[in-house]
């Protein structure tokens, strides 16, 4: 990875105002990971290295307050639509990239800079790793039919956000609501 893309995105996860002291601890993870100068990215499959970059996204629709979710093959769970950052690609460019691949549609970012960060162990019994997660938020609209990539997805599902699903989803997805509602209710007092 170029010295300027892992800057960029150690600025990206500095300007992440943590919600919760989970996110904090989080934080203060994935900083120390980057200054390690540990690779960021994965460069085998299927967990090489073991910690390494995802960027979610949320296509979220404002005016309807909903989000869309995937209920992915692999994971099993709801979760967002996202996928593992390349080498040499910001984390931004991973979500413009696997919309496109997963959605068929262009992002159109709601915040252009990450809004939330996770550290999470995954489900896979097989290859167990640890995703760093910068999760991103696209506008959506949960009126439009969205295609999606069948290979990965069993479906893709609108959802009110309060009735997200409560099992099998991405363990961190009710803690980033909060936090968009939370950011939604300051936006509106102003």
């Amino acid at each position: 990875m170029s010295i300027d893309i892992r800057a960029q995105i150690a600025q990206a996860v500095e300007g992440i105002h943590p919600f919760d002291q989970e996110e904090m601890r989080h934080k203060q993870f994935v900083t120390e990971w980057i200054d390690s100068g540990a690779d960021l990215c994965r460069i085998q499959k299927p967990a090489t290295p073991k910690t390494h970059l995802v960027s979610y996204f949320i296509p979220f629709d404002e005016a309807e307050g909903k989000v869309l979710l995937v209920h992915h093959k692999k994971a099993n769970l709801w979760l967002p639509p996202g996928g593992h950052v390349e080498k040499d690609e910001h984390p931004k460019e991973t979500v413009l990239r696997e919309m496109e691949e997963e959605l068929f549609t262009k992002a159109v970012f709601h915040y252009e800079e990450p809004l939330f960060l996770t550290v999470t162990e995954t489900v896979n019994e097989l290859n167990p790793h640890t995703d760093v997660s910068l999760w991103y938020v696209v506008k959506g609209d949960s009126k439009a039919v969205y295609s999606f990539d069948e290979t990965e997805f069993y479906e893709v599902r609108w959802f009110s956000l309060d009735e997200i699903p409560s099992e099998k989803r991405e363990p961190h997805l009710s803690r980033f609501l909060h936090k968009v509602q939370n950011l939604m209710s300051s936006i509106e007092k102003r």
